[in-house]
């Protein structure tokens, strides 16, 4: 029995922990906390993320993000920019949620 308990609490927590980062795209460079370069594969990325499609799904920093129609909204300002040499931080986006994730951790303290 408290086995039992104790494997719901772990998948509970792990349910909790691995949720998604709430993101807004401002549209000048001088309103973004991260200027960020989307790369054309995977192996150039920092980052790989995948788009989540609800606001409840927001959470940590693990490469799930939500975009928000407000920057009020948002942990993080984002600003796609045209060069990857003017870009902080390189992504990817993928097609599924589980390829969601860190290549580059060194980089994991600009989203934080």
């Amino acid at each position: 029995m408290k086995k039992s308990i104790l494997l719901l609490f772990a998948i509970i927590a792990c349910t909790t922990i691995s949720k998604a980062q709430k993101v807004f795209s401002a549209d000048y460079a001088s309103q973004a906390d991260v200027k960020v370069y989307v790369v054309k594969y995977e192996s150039q990325c920092d980052l790989k993320v995948y788009k989540v499609k609800y606001e409840s799904q927001a959470g940590n920093n693990d490469g799930k993000w939500f975009f928000t129609d407000y920057a009020s909204q948002a942990k993080k300002k984002i600003y796609f920019v045209d060069y990857e040499s003017q870009a902080d931080l390189k992504i990817y986006f993928v097609d599924y949620e589980s390829q969601a994730g860190w290549k580059n951790s060194s980089k994991k303290s600009l989203l934080y």
